[in-house]
């Protein structure tokens, strides 16, 4: 018979190895190896499941014409919570598993009870099980939240097996489990939290999910460096991956999809924490531009494509001098390496002398930019911070930066100007590319602009010599 083995497993990347290291070979984080013991193989496992339980000849075991597989028409139930089915591309399909994290206290467990909630008023059955709680843990924010739907069951239950006979006995439509690091399975000896704790607790509510239909949202608590903590391979697990971020203190949350295998991935939904619970922003961009400051050097608006949402966002910059020979950069909603390629662009094919200058980008309102379209904006205001001359505040700036200072054309341009002519901009600077590609719509202004220094003297007006020698 096999036996039990012992192995050293990485808490952060799942990496295993037979001897302990101080370093992970995997991941390269220091003390993170567990010992943990892997059991002997049995026929609990998937793979053992199906050779004791079918035959060659069962049903559903073998191959067959991918033109002959029966589609279904399990229609996806919406949640009630627009924000949330934009995320999840039209709301939830049945079967799936939803992987939801987050920073602690920023608003997980609140979502996925209010989601429970709304799906409880429309007749769908719901466990809710919480690890972390008790029932009447959960029953006090309830009474918070307005969440006392009869139709919505609650459980303090960490145990694998007893989760499987509550869904056996109730036959909800949706099952919600806060959090996974906490569900263990008792044939296991590693502690709950475990990688191979997790990561086995995940394939069974994968499996539970798939052989009954019901839709699992599971809650997964992030390390330190913002990934959900475990293994990697339970993002690959499940079928949807959505991040909640947002600053604790600020009101402003953002819900986006990482990974969505029924809809677009990088579309995000927009909530404020209130005092009873999370409320949808629809008018997501007015929402980010309600406080921007009127005639500030270094504040320019970005319209940005957000999944299938254009959002208009606010790029700040603050260029200071510094004694120091080392100036810091720092960016907060933007990538840092952007930030670093456009500042020496700036330096190199602009004129504008930066090495001796701090550098702080914030895109405002907690939101995070992805894509490649916010170049140019970066740049104006980094050079309108460094110059000290105010972008027009009626103008919107958007484009793709070469390496050369070439500004690149970007897609759905007609998206995102439709949004900024909404909120009452009356100019754009895009690239000169889309220019000649889409020609002028609408009552909006358009500048088309070939290099970065065109774009600079359109977005800070005046002629190069008088906004600032170099360009």
């Amino acid at each position: 018979m096999a036996r039990e083995r012992t192995v050293f497993v990485c808490q952060e990347c799942g990496q295993e190895a037979l001897r302990w290291q101080g370093r992970c070979p995997g991941c390269g984080a220091w003390g993170t190896m567990v010992e943990e013991r892997v059991p002997a193989p049995s026929g609990r496992g998937a793979a053992g499941r199906a050779r004791a339980g079918a035959g060659p000849g069962a049903v559903g075991h073998l191959p067959v014409p991918i033109a002959e597989v029966d589609p279904g028409e399990a229609p996806r139930v919406v949640t009630g919570i627009g924000e949330l089915d934009r995320v999840l591309g039209g709301g939830l399909v049945p079967g799936s598993m939803v992987l939801v994290g987050g920073d602690p206290g920023i608003g997980k467990s609140t979502l996925l009870l209010q989601a429970a909630h709304r799906l409880a008023l429309q007749g769908v059955g719901v466990l809710y099980v919480s690890g972390e709680e008790s029932a009447r843990q959960v029953r006090l924010r309830a009474d918070r939240l307005g969440a006392l739907a009869p139709g919505l069951y609650v459980a303090s239950e960490t145990d694998m097996d007893q989760i499987e006979e509550n869904v056996r006995v109730l036959s909800p439509g949706v099952l919600v489990v806060d959090s996974i690091q906490t569900v263990f399975r008792p044939d296991l000896s590693s502690a709950p939290g475990s990688v191979t704790q997790v990561r086995e607790a995940a394939s069974d509510l994968l499996r539970l999910a798939k052989s009954t239909g019901v839709t699992v949202l599971v809650v997964g608590h992030v390390t330190k460096e913002g990934a959900i903590a475990g293994p990697r391979v339970l993002e690959h697990i499940v079928d949807t991956v959505l991040y909640f971020e947002g600053e604790r203190q600020g009101q402003l949350r953002v819900l986006r999809a990482v990974k969505n295998r029924f809809g677009s991935t990088g579309e995000i939904g927009l909530f404020e924490m209130r005092d009873g619970g999370l409320a949808e922003v629809p008018g997501a961009s007015q929402v980010l531009l309600a406080e921007r400051p009127a005639g500030a050097a270094g504040s320019v608006v970005v319209p940005c494509v957000e999944g299938t949402r254009p959002l208009l966002v606010e790029v700040q910059a603050l260029v200071s001098a510094t004694p120091y020979p080392n100036p810091r950069r720092t960016a907060t909603g933007v990538d840092l390496t952007r930030v670093q390629l456009i500042l020496a662009v700036l330096e190199k094919r602009v004129g504008l002398h930066l090495g001796g200058h701090d550098a702080y980008i914030k895109v405002a309102g907690g939101v995070r930019v992805d894509e490649p379209a916010v170049d140019l904006g970066l740049a104006v205001a980094l050079a309108s911070s460094f110059r000290e001359v105010p972008a027009d505040p009626h103008t919107v700036v958007l484009g793709e930066v070469g390496l050369a200072g070439e500004v690149r054309a970007v897609s759905r341009l007609a998206e995102r100007l439709y949004e900024a002519e909404k909120l009452g901009f009356r100019r754009a600077v895009i690239p000169a590319g889309n220019l000649r590609a889409e020609g002028r719509r609408g009552d909006i202004e358009w500048v088309g602009v070939r290099t970065v220094a065109e774009g600079l003297e359109a977005a800070l007006g005046g002629s190069r010599e008088e906004v600032g020698q170099g360009w």
